[in-house]
């Protein structure tokens, strides 16, 4: 396929702290890829968060772990741009940027189910699911068959269920067991554990 033509292209969308990422950001990605015969899936590791009380690790090491834990997965690209944008950082405007990049193409976004309830709360929601389809993945606390979620109406949106085991690893639990002193070889990619390490990043609780 020549990715030169935009029409073409089915493209992903995964935004997050990645604060750290870990292995179920990186099964997540792989079984998105798969299920959605994905060509490019941009992973965007948040600048600013609007929405979030604690302020991520420095932005820097975010995107390099990013980097270190998505290498190797064919058509994944670590996108800096929410990282290099002044300001709050809103999912709408990166969705808004690569539909120009991609302008025949289709996006879809790969969110959460904890996050597709909160979606109505979003800045510029309602054209969020214009812009691209939902691509949900749920969590372990959502009792529906097929990894469906239930209570899930978003008006005007096209969802899809990301056929995979419920994700259960949490970012924060990482930070805590470093900062507690225990492993967490299990937990993240090699590198990503390296790299912690190496710059003794969580060692105090957040």
């Amino acid at each position: 396929m020549d990715l030169s033509d935009a029409s073409l292209l089915r493209v992903g969308v995964y935004g997050g702290a990645f604060d750290p990422p870990h292995n179920t950001h990186v099964d997540l990605v792989r079984a998105a890829m798969a299920q959605w015969q994905l060509d490019r899936l941009h992973v965007l590791p948040t600048g600013q968060p609007w929405h979030r009380p604690r302020q991520p690790t420095d932005a820097v090491h975010r995107l390099v772990m990013a980097e270190l834990a998505f290498e190797g997965i064919p058509g994944v690209v670590v996108d800096a741009r929410e990282i290099e944008r002044t300001g709050p950082s809103y999912t709408v405007d990166s969705l808004r940027e690569l539909q120009i990049g991609y302008p025949r193409a289709r996006l879809h976004l790969l969110i959460g189910s904890d996050q597709a309830r909160a979606l109505t709360s979003w800045h510029a929601w309602q054209e969020i699911v214009k812009l691209a389809n939902l691509c949900v993945a749920a969590r372990v606390d959502d009792a529906a068959p097929q990894g469906q979620v239930p209570d899930l109406a978003l008006p005007g949106a096209t969802i899809d269920f990301l056929h995979t085991h419920p994700v259960a690893t949490s970012a924060t639990e990482i930070r805590q067991r470093v900062a507690a002193g225990q492993g967490i070889a299990h937990l993240v990619p090699p590198a990503v554990a390296g790299y912690i390490d190496q710059h003794h990043l969580y060692r105090t609780a957040r």
